[in-house]
């Protein structure tokens, strides 16, 4: 049998001692052993901070970004490899291609979203300058730079792949190294994965190691650079977040748990509409998708009182056609459970649940197809209905983690919002309405209990990713019992592993700092116009100050007949003046911008190629007939590109624009970036 390696310190070894025997979860054969004995938990950590840590802070975003790129592209070309091994979790194939795509999927997401949100950097500018006195000699800028930790992972045993790859993005995108800790039932899977990835060369030394088995000791090691990412139930999570070390050294602990998620029919969707179908298709599938071992499934199902029969009725009918065994055998729709361990813990709540209502199907003996019922860990799905919600609070308490749903009526929209509550915390909720009244109501109504909620219409049905699926780009996580953390959501997921610094002086010193000018610095002054400059030749600070144009009345007219803009206020001194903000006929201010760009651009051919894009534009003061206006052009930030195979080596520069007027006010501030030749 084969035993699991854990990889720590550099090298690929053995747990001595106890191993746990790890089983298949559809014949019940052992297939793993796995222990984590003899493991440093202490030099394991020490690893991390010395030797990967230094070199990862060594990359710039964009570098990190590239590497999780490669390392997704490397893990694509071998999918087939976990798609194998992942059938003996009890996966479907579309269970699998969660789990193992939308893992890897993860990685190509932080790596795109590592290029575009972040700077070229080691470090990350957040926000835009604070000026702190009013002579502008003083101010502040948020910078986030990565902590010099180690980041623990903790997972799940329900994606195995998934689980990990979620965490790794961002955690080593922010530039820090991470011990990942797979639940010991599936990390034959994790582990699989791990080895290729090593085996890939793609991450530098002490970037990432692997523990099958338990975690023993790891998290008295914490340091106060150190943090937690925990995935499991909300009881471990919370004895793992006590944890001495952690409280002692304020250790950032991510905790995102088991919570009972719910899904709400409005009363608009009733029996025979279109979202009607949505809604018990969206049950069904988060009842059956992983055998219901989601931490995002639906829990209870909450309905309009008048339509509890149409919804049992029509999810009775469903469950029925449900296939459950083998997912190798061609037309099984629902696998087993991970381990036999979780066909006890699921009955025992299931159980528990039964208590305050009745079992409307399931819950007795059940076929099995291509697999021994006995051998394998199966569970039938189980439909429950709890007619006194409000009065009941074991359907709001008791979790079974598998293929178990709660039905339960309301009268009012405000009984459903309650109900939704009652979960103390959920990681999220969807609404099945086609009232736009009745989703803003209802969301607005349980958001603050609530990670994430999904409102489907038949519009956005057929895109719709679904209830208990995470993206990327949002927060995963939720309050209370979902344990109050937040994963993901594109760059906050990053910003969690760095710490956040104000940094005040004189602007001049935030801009050396920063790399990234600062209002109030001092300008670079250069008869060369800044667009004969190449990329390199460019520095930060370099300014050009313009010469002026007065804006005259054809002018504005002109434009007008040009754009097509003929607002009131750029046509008539008297109806201008009626709106209170202007004092006469004012001049576009898309034509400010276009006059400004006149006064800037040389127009030779030379090293800028080309627009890139225009930010934070904001018109401070009205341009008015006669008003003269002038620019300041200062290059505020450049960040280097990667050249394409045939392309010309380029960067963008962002250039902070000020367009003032004749009496020195400024009348439009924005910046522009341009593609600029290397």
């Amino acid at each position: 049998m084969k035993q699991l390696g854990n990889y720590a310190l550099g090298e690929w070894v053995a747990g001595t001692g106890k191993s746990a025997t790890l089983l298949h979860a559809v014949t019940g054969a052992p297939i793993a052993e796995a222990s984590s004995g003899g493991l440093d938990f202490r030099a394991m950590a020490e690893y991390a901070r010395t030797v990967g840590g230094p070199t990862l802070r060594t990359l710039t975003f964009h570098q990190r970004a590239l590497l999780l790129k490669a390392l997704a592209k490397y893990l694509m070309e071998r999918k087939e490899l976990f798609y194998a091994l992942s059938a003996a979790t009890g996966a479907t194939k579309s269970d699998s291609w969660v789990d193992i795509e939308g893992g890897i999927g993860t990685l190509f997401a932080y790596a795109s979203r590592g290029r575009r949100d972040f700077p070229n950097e080691t470090f990350h500018v957040e926000g835009p300058q604070e000026v702190l006195s009013k002579g502008g000699t003083f101010a502040g800028r948020h910078i986030c730079v990565p902590l010099e930790g180690v980041a623990m992972h903790i997972n799940a045993f329900n994606f195995p792949c998934w689980g990990m790859l979620e965490k790794l993005a961002p955690t080593l995108l922010a530039g820090v190294p991470c011990i990942v800790k797979p639940a010991t039932s599936t990390s034959y899977l994790t582990e699989l994965m791990v080895r290729e990835m090593i085996a890939s060369k793609i991450l530098p030394e002490g970037a990432m190691q692997l523990i099958c088995g338990s975690a023993g000791d790891l998290l008295s090691h914490v340091t106060e650079q150190d943090a937690i990412a925990f995935t499991g139930s909300a009881a471990t999570g919370q004895m793992l977040k006590e944890s001495r070390a952690v409280v002692a050294h304020s250790v950032r602990f991510n905790m995102e748990a088991d919570s009972l998620n719910c899904s709400i029919l409005a009363p608009d969707a009733a029996p025979g509409t279109e979202e009607f179908g949505l809604f018990i298709k969206e049950v069904l599938r988060e009842m059956t998708t992983k055998a219901g071992q989601k931490c995002t499934a639906i829990r209870r199902t909450i309905v309009p009182a008048g339509m509890l029969e149409d919804v049992v009725r029509a999810l009775t009918v469903r469950l029925k056609k449900t296939t459950i065994g083998d997912p190798a055998v061609e037309g099984v729709r629902m696998g087993p459970l991970v381990s036999a361990g979780q066909v006890r813990d699921v009955a025992a709540a299931a159980a528990r649940i039964r208590e305050a209502g009745e079992v409307v199907f399931g819950g007795g003996d059940f076929q099995v197809v291509g697999a021994d019922r006995d051998k394998g860990a199966f569970f039938g799905p189980m439909l429950l209905v709890c007619h006194e919600p409000l009065g009941r609070s074991e359907p709001h308490d008791i979790e079974a983690f598998g293929p178990v749903n709660t039905v339960m009526p309301y009268a009012t929209l405000d009984e459903a919002i309650e109900l939704a509550k009652r979960g103390r915390g959920s990681l999220c909720g969807s609404l099945f309405t086609g009232d736009a009244s009745i989703a803003r109501k209802v969301v607005l109504g349980v958001a603050s209990y609530h990670g994430r909620l999904m409102v489907i219409d038949r519009s956005s049905a057929q895109e719709s990713t679904g209830h208990g699926s995470p993206l990327p780009n949002l927060v995963h996580g939720g309050p209370g019992r979902a344990g109050g953390g937040e994963e993901m959501g594109g760059a906050r997921g990053v910003l969690h592993y760095m710490q956040r610094t104000a940094v005040q002086g004189s602007p001049s010193m935030l801009t050396a700092i920063t790399r990234e000018w600062s209002a109030g610095s001092a300008k670079r002054l250069d008869a060369v116009h800044p667009f004969r400059k190449t990329f390199d030749e460019l520095q930060i600070g370099d300014t050009h100050i313009t010469g002026t144009r007065t804006i005259t009345l054809d002018d504005i007219v002109a434009f007008a007949n040009l754009s097509g803009d003929r607002f009131y206020a750029h046509m008539s001194d008297d109806e201008a003046r009626t709106n209170g903000v202007f004092t006469g006929r004012v001049a576009h201010g898309y034509f400010i911008v276009s006059a400004a760009a006149g006064l800037f651009v040389d127009p030779a051919l030379g090293p800028v190629l080309a627009n890139y894009g225009m930010e934070r534009l904001r018109f401070t003061k009205p341009v008015y007939p006669g008003d003269t206006i002038g620019v300041r052009l200062t290059v505020k930030q450049k960040t280097a590109k990667d050249t394409p195979e045939g392309g010309i080596p380029q960067g963008v520069v962002e250039w902070d624009v000020e367009v003032s007027n004749q009496d020195s006010e400024a009348v439009a501030l924005y910046s522009i970036l341009t593609l600029v030749r290397k």
